[in-house]
């Protein structure tokens, strides 16, 4: 195949299709990795195609229209993709927002996206997503601030709220670890996939989880700390900042062992 097929509504897109979704950036999407016609999570992401349409349109995308598209841009292939859906509509704009309409869906499929390994060295920064809880389009804050990291030597970004905690990356979740549990921050952030996944299978490998405020001054609390999200099931973090994490290899192992717990859903 291309290296990547994209779809609107279950057809090719042309250029006249593509031209609202390339000036407005008002819509929301997920991101999935695709095994041989499923999905891990797949409910947890057509729940949040289902919470984006809702919020942003007013309108629900039917869930057998949205697996329908996702059918039709495998077309039958088996193996390993990624697969993004975004939800937008050319009705809603800046000169006229009120619509309320079912959005269009755009799918886009690619080689599989491969997971981070190499543990991370990352960069505080004091950011919030706007409308943190939604997967929007709106992705300028997040690229300058990776920018921002990797120009000052680091691998990614790491986002500190108005009150000074750590709620999540550029495009991942982190959770840090203190004995055998681990610990995600609590603060406005996007609810991930990838750490769903990890939540859903932990307790059957002896890992307790909770979710508490977490400050740049708690890192010393820490074993180790890690990322995740829908193509890394967790990769190590090196460092944030100056403060130093031990290795995690055998850690790691066992959050991809949780994260492999969950079984591929058919689309």
């Amino acid at each position: 195949m291309a290296d990547v097929l994209m779809q609107i509504d279950g057809q090719p897109a042309s250029a006249a299709d593509l031209g609202h979704f390339a000036l407005s950036n008002y819509g929301a999407f997920t991101s999935m990795q695709v095994e041989d016609g499923g999905v891990r999570g797949l409910d947890l992401h057509l729940a949040r195609l289902d919470d984006e349409a809702v919020e942003l349109f007013g309108v629900p995308v039917p869930e057998a229209t949205l697996r329908e598209r996702m059918r039709q841009a495998l077309d039958g292939r088996s193996g390993r993709f990624s697969l993004r859906v975004n939800l937008f509509s050319d009705a809603v704009s800046l000169r006229a927002p009120e619509a309320v309409v079912e959005p269009r869906v755009l799918t886009t499929l690619s080689p599989l996206a491969s997971p981070l390994t190499t543990p991370l060295r990352l960069q505080s920064q004091a950011y919030a997503r706007e409308v943190a809880h939604l997967k929007h389009a709106a992705t300028f804050g997040l690229t300058r601030a990776r920018r921002q990291a990797v120009l000052a030597g680091f691998d990614d970004a790491l986002f500190v709220d108005a009150e000074g905690r750590i709620s999540e990356g550029s495009i991942w979740n982190i959770g840090f670890v203190q004995g055998e549990a681990v610990i995600w921050p609590e603060a406005p952030m996007l609810a991930g996939t990838g750490q769903a996944l990890l939540q859903r299978g932990m307790a059957d490998l002896g890992l307790d989880s909770e979710t508490r405020p977490v400050r740049l001054s708690d890192l010393a609390a820490f074993d180790a700390a890690f990322i995740c999200n829908s193509a890394t099931p967790a990769c190590a973090v090196a460092a944030i900042d100056g403060h130093p994490f031990g290795p995690a290899e055998p850690l790691i192992s066992r959050l991809i062992d949780a994260w492999r717990s969950n079984p591929c859903q058919a689309i």
